[in-house]
């Protein structure tokens, strides 16, 4: 490492195969939502004996562990997600999940073994900390806002709040050696939506009697898709996928009823209110148009994932510094996907950014993306990630490694 008495990628690699060990035995026993109890007594049992104020969540599984510096000085929050997603696993892989229906498609075990080696090897370097560290395993990231629970229950705050937080994602169609962020919009907002068409049921051959939703619904497809590039400013995007719609039970019944479900992708507040206002709009003016009725049901998801553009460019100067020029890439374009780091970054300022890890032989662009059943990571990249959660902390608490 350049100008520092420090190579934290060196101990990186050194504690490589207990990264990869502590990777694998979360991969082989994959839990779901926020109850994630095996996952936290293995994180519990990695990080036990070390110098750190251990605080366990009381709503969720989750962990807060806190490094005291030998100075005083700001603190910083890194964390690692630990969840898994309710899917098969079609790797093949020697140690592939063990539990049919769980894999860890998302690569949350590499975030928590990265985490638990980061504070392995800050830990070692307490004396030289000028601040403090919180370590934070989190649940439920899958859809079941760990984040935000543990934002509300306060053990985030509880000992000192942080003046600025890390989160990494692995990202499988990234080569390994390259970490890429941006400041501002990083990844969307997420919310669904369930509509239900009420018609009149009846015999096929009579549809004057009846009152047919199918159409009705069919058009309300088609009014959205239309009211997405006519509503809304295309440097203000949004993303509207009717993803499931459903109606009936036998081709000569008219049913009563049509269902459809939308997920709604977007990047401000306003975007995503206009579409709110849009989609109810559209489908109950669409259903009374045909003597029908709407019935709507709204659940809000995960909010934009909003990066601040110092701490980006802290980041960085960090990898860059740390691994050499070629080791950070700006991306151009946010995500469409979402993340409740969101709710953290809402509260603190700090960044969320991305670690190169195509399987070794792959060309990244064809490599199964996250939440593929074949999804696999180069776990030589785990190094990398560690070695980095290390030294943004020491960049933000000593301004360098000294």
């Amino acid at each position: 490492m350049t100008n520092s008495t420090i190579d934290l990628m060196a101990e990186a690699k050194s504690r490589q195969s207990q990264t990869v060990d502590l990777r694998r035995r979360i991969h082989m026993l994959p839990e779901l939502g926020n109850e994630l109890p095996e996952t936290k007594q293995v994180v519990l049992d990695a990080i036990a004996g070390l110098d750190l104020e251990v605080r366990e969540s009381t709503q969720t599984s989750g962990v807060v562990a806190t490094l005291r510096g030998g100075r005083p000085g700001k603190m910083i929050l890194l964390r690692g997600d630990m969840d898994a997603l309710p899917m098969q696993e079609e790797t093949g892989l020697d140690y592939a999940s063990k539990i049919d229906g769980r894999m860890h498609s998302c690569g949350h075990d590499a975030h928590t073994s990265m985490l638990a080696t980061a504070a392995h090897m800050l830990c070692g370097h307490r004396d030289r900390l000028k601040g403090d560290i919180k370590f934070m395993f989190q649940p439920g990231e899958e859809g079941f806002k760990g984040a935000k629970i543990m934002l509300d229950e306060g053990i985030i705050a509880e000992g000192g709040e942080p003046d600025a937080v890390f989160g990494m994602h692995v990202d499988p169609r990234r080569a390994t050696g390259i970490i890429g962020g941006r400041e501002g919009n990083a990844l969307a907002a997420a919310d669904t939506y369930h509509i239900k068409i009420i018609g009149v049921g009846g015999h096929a051959a009579r549809p004057h009697d009846s009152n047919d939703p199918v159409p009705v619904a069919c058009h309300v497809v088609t009014a959205l898709q239309t009211a997405v590039t006519r509503k809304f400013n295309v440097w203000d995007p949004i993303i509207l996928t009717v993803g499931r719609i459903a109606a009936g039970t036998k081709s000569n019944i008219i049913p009563e009823f049509a269902d459809m479900s939308i997920t709604l992708r977007s990047f401000s507040d306003h975007a995503r209110d206009l579409a709110e206002r849009t989609i109810c709009n559209i489908a109950t003016k669409t259903a009374e148009a045909h003597d029908m009725t709407a019935e709507i049901k709204v659940v809000k998801g995960y909010p934009a994932t909003v990066n601040d553009g110092a701490f980006v460019d802290l980041v960085e100067s960090t990898v860059l510094k740390t691994f050499g020029q070629g080791a950070f890439a700006r991306d151009a374009d946010p995500r469409m996907g979402s993340e409740d780091f969101s709710y953290i970054l809402q509260r603190y300022p700090g960044a969320f950014v991305f670690l190169g890890c195509a399987p070794k032989g792959v060309n990244p662009d064809g490599a199964p993306g996250n939440h593929s059943p074949y999804m696999m990571i180069d776990e030589d990249a785990m190094a990398m990630g560690a070695a980095t959660h290390a030294a943004v902390a020491f960049e933000f608490l000593n301004g360098g490694v000294e």
